[in-house]
């Protein structure tokens, strides 16, 4: 088949499906998800080497956690970099909801490309992560994919940012397996996560899923009803996703600075019974 008419079988083919541009990003999407799986694998030969002491006695389970946080590293640092230069596109601020850049697809393709690969292996690994994980790998895939058709490509650089979190939520997983919890770098990198989670994902998320709400009203009647629904449904579970796992966080700081309390109350309270029971001895 000449070059040509394999490229106009593809165009045939997303138009046929109501994503036209994904002609032209396809492969982004497919270099992405063997990018995502090529790391994983370079993670786990230069972990053993670089971390030998900490990755070799990690469990099976514990070990893929780490490929996995490590692939989730590169991929957050990267679309944060790359997803800045879409606010100040002027194709995109003219038409927020249905402008096109090729610049923002291939951003895009390159989010879906992990999405694709986390939400695969999450549904692999269900039983043991949760089908929460899977549930945010599907949502976010299905909400970046129709970024093709184009739709909302200049809000999806908004999401985007959620990722902002995200190197601290994995420097935070590191340390504690590297032995460095309760150390000074630690308590700030967990101020950072805290901070950077709140504000990017519930206080910054939940008004911009406002300010969409009031961008797309106006031209709703262009929009296919299916799209409505998915991206409606979408947004509501990532953000009452994002609050359930800021609550978690919240719980497990406040129950190990109760279970640190106890610990030296408990200390202190030992030392003294012992203080008083040599006293008791002497005497």
């Amino acid at each position: 088949m000449e070059p040509e008419s394999s490229e106009m079988l593809f165009e045939g083919f997303f138009k046929s499906i109501s994503l036209p541009k994904l002609a032209y990003h396809w492969h982004v999407i497919v270099l992405s998800s063997l990018g995502c799986s090529a790391t994983l694998i370079s993670s786990r030969l230069i972990s053993p080497i670089l971390f030998s002491k900490t990755y070799n006695n990690l469990q099976r389970l514990k070990r893929l956690s780490w490929d996995i946080h490590w692939v989730s590293m590169v991929h957050c640092l990267t679309v944060i970099f790359l997803s800045f230069p879409i606010f100040y596109q002027e194709e995109l601020q003219k038409d927020k909801i249905f402008g096109y850049t090729a610049y923002a697809g291939n951003v895009y393709s390159i989010a879906c490309g992990y999405f694709l690969w986390d939400a695969i292996l999450s549904l692999y690994y269900v039983k043991e992560f949760g089908f929460g994980f899977a549930l945010h790998g599907i949502s976010c895939f299905s909400v970046f994919i129709f970024a093709f058709r184009p739709f909302l490509n200049y809000y999806g650089s908004v999401f985007l940012m959620y990722e902002i979190s995200t190197p601290f939520l994995n420097m935070h997983w590191f340390m504690d397996k590297l032995g460095l919890s309760d150390t000074l770098p630690h308590k700030i990198n967990g101020i950072c996560l805290l901070t950077s989670f709140f504000l990017a994902r519930i206080v910054y998320g939940f008004y911009m899923s406002c300010q969409v709400y009031f961008a797309v009203m106006p031209v709703i009647s262009q929009i296919p009803t299916f799209l409505c629904i998915l991206y409606g449904t979408a947004n509501v579970m990532l953000n009452c996703l994002n609050v359930y796992w800021f609550v978690k966080m919240i719980t497990y700081v406040i129950r190990t600075s109760e279970s640190k309390k106890h610990t030296k109350y408990s200390s202190i309270s030992d030392g003294h019974s012992s203080k008083s029971h040599s006293k008791v001895k002497k005497q």
